[in-house]
Formats: structure tokens, C-alpha cells, sequence
């Protein structure tokens, strides 16, 4: 059957279930295997970019992140920002006053930090992992180009209900399979083009 909305996505679950008395709950089951994909899944239909002018030293963490990818401060040349903990810029770079051009980056609760501290006006651009519309709401990007891995998230958080039941590690096993087949796609987009290379000394 044709999976392209979320009623056809309750659908579809209830017939692979099985159980009528599991009706009711189908719609939090697949909120719950949505919130799973949210937490473990990070692929290139979810990416979003971002430019954000730093203000007072941060910028905003977009309201719908889940990570970030890359990043880098533009200018003439560009400054690739480094990934860090918290800790780490302020062990680097205790003084938070103007010190320099950002070369790391971390995130401090809803806010960018940055280390060197901005002495000027910089603009952080770079790409971010964004959460997708609930599909309770609308047909996100992601469930329109990977139903299954909705369908096999919403049956493996079934367990509670059907106990020993054989077919949870099935779909359990078809959702990982599916996430790895989303991930390897990503992966070898990466790499088209990027052939060896023999290196002369």
C-alpha cells in the first residue's frame, strides 16, 4: 500500500500489528518512533543553513536543532569554526572580552559561544541538522522520502504491548537497516568525485 500521509501511515501500522485492541495507541506509537528518528537520525534532507549575525558575543541556537554539521565565520578568508565543549573555550580562552576572530565553537544551553571571544562584527554561517515538522502535523521531508523508516520506528515501539513477540526484533532490525541505508547514501554523496589521489613525496 501507498504510504504518503500520516492517516496511511496509521493504517499501514495497524496492519502490520495485527491487534485490533492496539488502535487507540497506534498514534502514540508513532509518535514515539518519531521522537526515536528525532534523537538518533541525521541525514542530508534535514539539513538547514545558517547565518546568523553574533551579537554580544553568541548566537541563537535555531529553535528547531537537533546538531551541527559544519560551521565557519564568514570573511575574506573564511574561518572554519571547530567543534568544542563548553568547557574547553573557556579553559582556552578564559578572558570573554573582544580577543580575536572565532576559531572554535560550542553550545551553551539555548546559545553559540565562541573562542577567541569576537572582537568585531563576524557573521556564523554553516550548515545545521533541523527536526522536521511532526508528521502528526504535516508529511515532513523525511517521511516522504523514507515512509519505512516511520513505519518500522512506530512497530519496534510496540514491545510493550506484544511482549515476546518474535516480529520486534524484526522491525527493530528493519528500522537500523533503514538508518543505515540512509546514512550510506548520505556518505557516498560525499565522497562522488573524491577519488584517490597519489601523493609524491
Amino acid at each position: 500500500m501507498s504510504i504518503t500521509t500520516y492517516a496511511e501511515l496509521q493504517t499501514a501500522a495497524a496492519n502490520w500489528l495485527k491487534r485490533s485492541d492496539l488502535t487507540s495507541y497506534i498514534p502514540d506509537l508513532i509518535r514515539l518512533g518519531e521522537l526515536r528518528i528525532f534523537r538518533e537520525v541525521r541525514c542530508r534532507i534535514m539539513e538547514s543553513s545558517l547565518s546568523s549575525a553574533i551579537s554580544s558575543g553568541v548566537v541563537t541556537v535555531p529553535s528547531d536543532y537537533l546538531g551541527l554539521k559544519s560551521a565557519y565565520i564568514d570573511g575574506s578568508p573564511t574561518q572554519k569554526l571547530q567543534r568544542a565543549t563548553v568547557s574547553q573555550i573557556y579553559d582556552k580562552y578564559p578572558l570573554r572580552a573582544a580577543e580575536g576572530k572565532p576559531k572554535m565553537v560550542a553550545r551553551e544551553g539555548s546559545s553559540f559561544i565562541f573562542g577567541p571571544y569576537p572582537d568585531s562584527s563576524y557573521t556564523m554561517k554553516g550548515i545545521y541538522y533541523a527536526k522536521p515538522t511532526s508528521i502528526q502535523t504535516s508529511a515532513n521531508a523525511l517521511f516522504l522520502e523514507s515512509p519505512d523508516l516511520y513505519l518500522f520506528a512506530a512497530l519496534a515501539e510496540a514491545a510493550p504491548f506484544l511482549k515476546d513477540d518474535a516480529r520486534i526484533v524484526i522491525w527493530d532490525g528493519k528500522y537500523a537497516s533503514v538508518v543505515k541505508q540512509i546514512e550510506d547514501a548520505d556518505r557516498d554523496e560525499d565522497s562522488t568525485g573524491g577519488g584517490l589521489a597519489v601523493v609524491v613525496a
